[in-house]
Order: structure tokens, then C-alpha cells, then sequence
């Protein structure tokens, strides 16, 4: 019994550092309209920008405990209508917006200068 509980402690623990190292950039988020349903449920978080490409950006982000996520540095989709609110490049800090898209996963709507 201890062995199967520390199994499945070990597999609860580093669930989220497997997500974290997804590589999301492959993702389709272009059916995702922002509707007043899904701004409901947007969250909010405090990151700094470590690159930005073509339809995804890699931050550093605090904890999210809305979502369950803990701080990590990741790849995140950025929604084809993502609003960045003023000139954001490398290394700024930035507060993001994150929606939930209807295949469950998170993706940028926003994007604004700390």
C-alpha cells in the first residue's frame, strides 16, 4: 500500500511539470472567439516575457491558483485576436490574460505592459 501511495504521489506531483514542457506551439486556436462566456472565465497572472513568436510566447509566470498551476516557464499559445497592449518585447514584465478554449487548454487573449 505505501508503494502505491507514493507512486501516486510521485505521478500528482510532476503532472504539472509534464504539462509545463508541452510544447503548445502546434495547437489550433483559430476557431476561439472571445464571447462574453469565455472572458468569464479568463484569469489573470503576472509574468515576464522571455520570447515572442509566431502565434506563441514564452513566459515566466507567477502561480496560478485559479488553474492549479504553479510558477514555471512555458510556451503558451497566443489566440489569433490577442490584444497586446502597447509595444511588449523580451524581458518585459507584463500582466497576461489567459482563456480557456473549448479543447481545454489555455491560450493568451491579452497581453499587457507591467
Amino acid at each position: 500500500m505505501k508503494t502505491l501511495s507514493l507512486a501516486l504521489s510521485v505521478l500528482a506531483l510532476s503532472a504539472p511539470l509534464a504539462f509545463a514542457q508541452m510544447n503548445h506551439s502546434d495547437m489550433d486556436h483559430s476557431n476561439m472567439p472571445m464571447s462574453d462566456e469565455m472572458m468569464e472565465g479568463a484569469v489573470h497572472t503576472k509574468a515576464v516575457v522571455n520570447s515572442i513568436g509566431e502565434g506563441t510566447a514564452n513566459v515566466s509566470h507567477e502561480p496560478i491558483p485559479e488553474i492549479g498551476w504553479p510558477a514555471m516557464t512555458m510556451d503558451l499559445a497566443m489566440m489569433p485576436d490577442a490584444e497586446m497592449m502597447g509595444d511588449i518585447a523580451a524581458g518585459d514584465s507584463v500582466t497576461l490574460m489567459l482563456i480557456k478554449g473549448d479543447d481545454g487548454m489555455y491560450a493568451i487573449g491579452a497581453m499587457m505592459p507591467e
